[in-house]
Formats: C-alpha cells, structure tokens, sequence
C-alpha cells in the first residue's frame, strides 16, 4: 500500500488563494485530438473528446446515489480536466491553491452530499489525495474526473484514461476550524448558509435563533448550499453541524451577513471541537433582496479538438490514438 500520510492537504478551502491566476497555457484543452475513429458498437467504448473544462463521459448504471465513504476501496477509472481556477458545483471560492481536486458522476456527487471530503486515489504511479469540489455530470459510478495535477500524480498525463482504486479519508487532518458564508440575498425570511473545513462529507445543518429555542433542520442544495426557506430569524445564531461519522459541534454566534465568510474556532473534529463564538472578515457585502435559488450551473459536455493538433487533420493514427480522450462504458 502506498504511503500516503505525507499528501499536502494543509489548505483553506474558503478562502481563495493568494496566487496568480492560471496562466492561458494552462486552462488549454489537454489530450484531445482529431482524426481518431472508434468502433464502439464492436468495442464497447465510448469516444469522447473533451476540453479542459468538460465533464467526463458518460455511462448509464443505475446505483443508489450516495458518496464514498468508510473504509471500502473502490475500482474504477481515471480522467482529468481543468477547472480553471473555478471552485466547482460545491460553491467553493476558488479551487484548493495546490489545485488537487476531484469531479464526481451524479450517483456518488449525490446531490451535494459528497462536498467536502477527500478521496485518496491510487494509479499506476501512486497515490494522491484529492478534495471533492466538483460534479461531473456524464461520469458514471466509479469514474472519477481529477484535476490535471492530481492525475499526473498517479499517472502519465498522455494516458488519458487508467484504472485506478479508491477510498474515502475518514478523519482527514483539517486546514483550519469550520466556515460560514451567508448566500447573498439571505435575510430573516430565507436562510442560507454554506460549511467550510468540515473534513468529512455532512449530514446534516440545524439552526436557530440565538442560544436556545428550537432547531430548524436546513436542507442540503446540489450547489452545497444549506436552506430553510421560511428563514430562521435575524441572527445571530446557532449553527449545529454533523457528519456522516457521527461528530457534532455546535457554533454560536453566526450573523446574518450575506456574501461574508465567517471564520469560527470551533473544529469539526479533534482539538478544538467545541462550542464557540466565530470571529467574522473584516468586510461585509449589504444583503439584497432574496434571490431565486439559482445553483452552480453543472458543465456540460462539449467536444473539440486539442488546440495544439495539426490543422490539416494528417497526423498519425498512432499519435491520435495516444492522445485521444476515451472511456469504457
């Protein structure tokens, strides 16, 4: 088994990082050529040519949708593309500043559900941890959409595709104590909140209004939002978060200041996971009126040619082959 207890996951997942954005090289299309042909109906395969920012393709099983978690290891297979700097359909500001990160297929996605937690993926050349930020709305169980850099831990990038196996992280080592981030447009009479550096996939957000009274469970959106619709007062409140491994906190304190991170110090887990009054930035956006809830928009698949391929379409079938984005069904 390949040691992983050195990945770098020391990282703010709700801050954007303080670097310069990607470079125009780097959010070009990778590994996509023309001029290849495929016989799926012979093969069984599925020929997809892809940008930098398109989902992965697409099979149909049908499973019960829920994320990874536990320690089962998986079977699958691997893909990459490039996010761009943007944070995925989990709403994250940025993507993580080492940029290893993961887009997941509807079913293990799970409507939101797996945002958050970490997979450790292990390839042909080793392994590498990953956070999951993102969907991919054509991956079927299984297969998982990695960023550039994450694959080309495991991988030689001009394989495009391998099999790889998988597994949740249980307990990952946290970037720092739990985050919220009122959603613009939120107010006494619609609530919305989304969680930060939880470690683990949640299951559930409950809220109130100050320090007693009753809980108001929120509902999970796809875009990793938490909503009650009836709102849940003025604020300030109280927040109790749990996870799927049963760890629970409860944060006390959180204003009602849309489009701001409110950073606690209260942990989900470990040292530090106790009840307390969160510090919160130092500037505020004025909320607005309450908005349409309007998530993420998922990516779409898009087919076209690696920029970099020539022109005139005569390159090598071997060479196309090599480059071609491709995926069993």
């Amino acid at each position: 088994m390949t040691d992983v207890s050195a990945v770098d996951i020391d990282i703010d997942l709700d801050h954007a990082p303080q670097e310069q954005p990607a470079s125009p090289s780097r959010s070009m299309p990778w590994l996509v050529a023309t001029g290849v042909t495929v016989v799926a109906a012979a093969l069984g395969l599925t020929l997809t040519l892809r940008s930098g920012s398109a989902p992965a393709c697409a099979a149909g099983r049908a499973l019960a949708a829920a994320p990874p978690t536990g320690n089962a290891t998986h079977n699958g297979k691997a893909t990459f593309y490039d996010s761009k700097g943007a944070g995925g359909n989990c709403s994250n500001p940025a993507a993580p500043a080492n940029r290893l990160y993961v887009a997941l297929g509807p079913t293990e996605y799970s409507a939101g559900a797996a945002c958050g937690g970490f997979l450790d993926v292990t390839g042909p050349k080793g392994t590498v941890r990953v956070l999951i930020m993102d969907q991919c709305p054509e991956c079927a169980p299984g297969h998982l959409d990695l960023s550039r850099e994450a694959f080309a831990r495991i991988a030689d990038p001009v394989q495009g595709l391998v099999p790889v196996t998988y597994r949740a992280v249980v307990n990952p080592p946290l970037p720092g104590p739990l985050t919220f981030r009122m959603k613009e447009g939120s107010s006494q009479w619609w609530f919305a909140v989304r969680v930060g550096n939880h470690g683990n996939p949640l299951r559930s957000v409950e809220v109130r209004q100050g320090d007693s009274g009753a809980w108001k469970s929120a509902a999970r959106q796809d875009y990793n939002y938490w909503l009650i619709t009836s709102g849940a007062g003025p604020g300030p409140f109280s927040i109790r978060v749990s996870d799927v491994y049963g760890n629970r906190v409860t944060v006390s304190g959180i204003r009602m200041t849309p489009g701001q991170v409110q950073n606690s110090t209260v942990r989900m887990y470990g040292r530090g996971a106790v009840a307390a009054t969160p510090r919160a930035s130092a500037s505020a956006r004025p909320p607005g009126n309450r908005p349409a809830v309007t998530p993420t928009p998922a990516r779409q698949p898009v087919e076209v040619a690696k920029a970099s391929a020539p022109a005139s379409g005569t390159a090598s079938a071997q060479s196309a082959a090599a480059n071609a984005r491709w995926c069993t069904g």
